[in-house]
Parts: structure tokens; C-alpha cells; sequence
């Protein structure tokens, strides 16, 4: 098999699969406004650098704004989707996020040398974590406005498409 024929493969299986998380999305029953929000606040934590706190964090947030919490699991999950540039958005992350502390780019940026238990001590957070934390909500907030209006208005042109259907079909 070609590579070409591989990646033409790859793309109809990702196609489908996004289709199914759509169409999941799409039936959930609530309001277009409570399942974009839903949305929007799981893409909003999927730029998070806490791993572990991801999906807790954007389904509390969720219950706290009266949004959607299945949707913003769905949606935090979803962001796994540019796991292999999760580096560079990271990178990018502390980047604005030391921008908006101190005013200028770091010099340069090393974290090569620090060990896996360095991360461990709060010093570390506060050095590193600190700004990286500032920039995910620098990339994030604009990122979930952007996801809530795409999915506001899919969900609700879905629901109008869908409500024709059936009145035609009466």
C-alpha cells in the first residue's frame, strides 16, 4: 500500500470519528447555548498543563456555570486530538504567560535541565508553572469564545435542519 493510499485512510478514519463525536455532540438534549458552553469550557481546560485535573476541572465548571458537563468532557478529551503539539503550545504558553508577568520575553528558555523530581518542588511551579498557567488562559479564553460561537452555531443550525426535516416529513 502507498503512502499516499495510508494517509488517504487515516484521514477518512479521523473524518469519521469527528463525525461521531459531532453527531454525539449535536444529540445531546439540552440548549445549543448549554452545549456550546459546555464546550467552550473543556477546550478552555484542554489548554491546562494540569494533566490530571483536566476533565474534573472543566466538568466543575460546567455544573458551576449550568452548562453542559457531558459536552465538556467530550470537549476536554477532544484536545488530545494535537497531543503531539502539546510541546510547542506549551512552549508557546509560558512564552505569553512570562510576557504578561514581566513585561518581555524570557532570554531563553531551558528546561532540559531540570530533573523529573524538580517539578515536584514549588519552587519550580512558581518559576515555571506560574507563567505557563498565565499563558494557557492567554491561548484558552480566546480559544473557547471562538469554539462557542463554531458550536452555537452548529448545534443550532443542526436543530433547525433537523426540526424542517420533520416538519416536512408531516
Amino acid at each position: 500500500m502507498s503512502e499516499a493510499a495510508r494517509i488517504s485512510r487515516a484521514l477518512a478514519r479521523f473524518r469519521r470519528w469527528l463525525r461521531r463525536v459531532y453527531v454525539r455532540l449535536v444529540r445531546i438534549n439540552d440548549t445549543p447555548h448549554s452545549i456550546a458552553l459546555g464546550v467552550a469550557i473543556g477546550i478552555f481546560f484542554g489548554f491546562s498543563p494540569l494533566w490530571s485535573l483536566k476533565t474534573l476541572l472543566s466538568i466543575g465548571v460546567a455544573w458551576l456555570f449550568k452548562s453542559n458537563k457531558i459536552a465538556a468532557a467530550i470537549s476536554v478529551n477532544l484536545h488530545d486530538l494535537i497531543l503531539p503539539f502539546m510541546p510547542a503550545i506549551y512552549l508557546w504558553e509560558y512564552k505569553f504567560g512570562f510576557l504578561a508577568m514581566y513585561g518581555h520575553l524570557p532570554r531563553r528558555v531551558r528546561f532540559w535541565n531540570l530533573a523529573l523530581r524538580d517539578y515536584l518542588h514549588w519552587e519550580t511551579f512558581f518559576s515555571v508553572g506560574r507563567p505557563l498557567l498565565i499563558g494557557s488562559i492567554i491561548l484558552g479564553l480566546p480559544s473557547a469564545a471562538l469554539t462557542y460561537l463554531i458550536c452555537r452555531g452548529l448545534v443550532t443550525r443542526s436543530r433547525v435542519g433537523k426540526a424542517r426535516r420533520s416538519g416536512a416529513a408531516s
